[in-house]
């Protein structure tokens, strides 16, 4: 692995952690390089637009991780664009699609936050965290075979055909999923819904399930 390249990536990680920008010594300090070499590393990711400096002189991203981001699942977000749209309205609850990342993460690829809702679930797309955890996670271990010793909401969730996990991505959070159905294989994705309340639970399950089922059609 190249430690320059890892270094570098690890910025990238960093800077989208913290939107409010970071000081070169800040970056040297938490990649752990010294703060020359943090320079240099910024400089180079400056030249290809992937940061900027702010007008506070910090370190924040650059416009050119949208170009190369545009491609990422570009079918995959555009079939699901009016789906999640749809799902927020009805269920006036922040919407969100989750794709697989290797085999221990899950990535927020889209989040669709309702319109009219007082207080909804607010959060930012490419937010990672493990597949045993929340809905999304768990809704693709359902759609397998059943494994011994799997968590008690993944059996539950294959007999509903969605899971429903509290406060395990984020605190005091119901996460309600479905696996997007896949032809080809094992399900990779999944669509959701994160709400505070568990009022009605099993409607909105099957509303999540049902419009995993249309992406599904959708992708053919």
């Amino acid at each position: 692995m190249s430690k320059t390249l890892h270094h570098g990536l690890l910025i990238l990680r960093l800077l989208s952690e913290h939107p409010g920008g970071l000081t070169v010594a800040d970056i040297a300090e938490r990649v752990g390089v010294h703060r020359t070499v943090a320079h240099r590393l910024v400089r180079t990711l400056e030249a290809h637009q992937l940061c900027r400096r702010d007008h506070r002189r910090r370190i924040v991203l650059g416009t050119g991780l949208v170009t190369l981001a545009e491609p990422v699942e570009q079918d995959l977000r555009t079939l699901a664009r009016p789906l999640l749209d749809e799902l927020a309205e009805a269920t006036r609850a922040t919407a969100h699609l989750m794709v697989r990342e290797g085999t221990r993460d899950m990535r927020a690829l889209m989040v669709v936050e309702p319109r009219g809702a007082r207080v909804h679930v607010s959060f930012r797309p490419g937010r990672t965290h493990p597949i045993e955890q929340g809905s999304g996670g768990l809704a693709l271990l359902a759609d397998g075979p059943h494994r011994q010793g799997e968590r008690p909401e993944v059996t539950a969730a294959r007999a509903a055909g969605y899971a429903v996990t509290m406060g395990e991505v984020i605190p005091a959070v119901i996460g309600v999923s479905a696996a997007v159905p896949n032809q080809g294989g094992d399900a990779t994705t999944s669509v959701g819904v994160s709400v505070f309340e568990p009022d009605g639970i099993d409607e909105l399950g099957r509303t999540v399930a049902a419009a995993a089922a249309r992406l599904g059609e959708l992708l053919g």
